[in-house]
């Protein structure tokens, strides 16, 4: 008994975050539920290159990719730390309102200076990022890397202590989800005498 031969076809992928669509391969719609798609960003960012990881999601008939990462790619970090200048670069896990990130600052001074205000760079970028990130959630901090909003605040928060060249998020990743549902209370019986 011959068997029928299934052919992958192209599914549309919508991505939200960037108001464009994609198309991956499957048999079935339902196959692309947590498949991982990586998009180049380079020519939506005028140059900068970036790289963004997204999850795909099946939402009412309709593949829907959500980001889990952004990062800048090295060949642009190269090109913007001069001769003459510092850099300044941190690694840190902390939490948004719905998730568990890890985010790296990466900045570059106009001049060289001293180990004494890198560090201090180093310590109040990562209290503003901090603080920033427990009032939002990772969709409005996707977006804002995106609209260079969240770099440009933090330079200007920065610039009290030395004036930076270029403030950047140079990776983003989400490690993992909260549990958004609320938790059940346990509830205690009073026994009346």
């Amino acid at each position: 008994m011959a068997i029928a031969k299934r052919k992958k076809r192209f599914f549309d992928v919508e991505i939200p975050i960037i108001k464009k669509e994609t198309q991956l391969r499957a048999y079935e719609m339902k196959e692309l539920e947590g498949k991982y798609l990586k998009y180049d960003l380079t020519r939506f960012l005028r140059g900068k290159g970036t790289l963004m990881q997204f999850k795909v999601k099946m939402q009412d008939e309709k593949a829907i990719a959500t980001p889990r990462k952004i990062q800048l790619l090295p060949f642009f970090l190269k090109r913007m730390v001069r001769k003459g200048t510092n850099y300044v670069e941190d690694s840190f896990s902390t939490e948004t309102k719905d998730a568990q990130v890890r985010i790296k600052p990466f900045l570059v001074t106009r001049r060289k200076v001293s180990r004494n205000v890198r560090k201090a760079l180093r310590n109040l970028a990562k209290e503003e990022l901090v603080n920033y990130l427990k009032e939002n959630t990772t969709e409005v901090v996707f977006e804002d890397i995106l609209k260079n909003k969240l770099q440009k605040e933090l330079s200007l928060k920065l610039k009290k202590i030395y004036p930076l060249s270029l403030c950047e998020i140079r990776a983003l990743k989400i490690e993992k989800d909260l549990d958004l549902a609320p938790k059940e209370e346990e509830k205690v019986e009073v026994k009346k005498e």
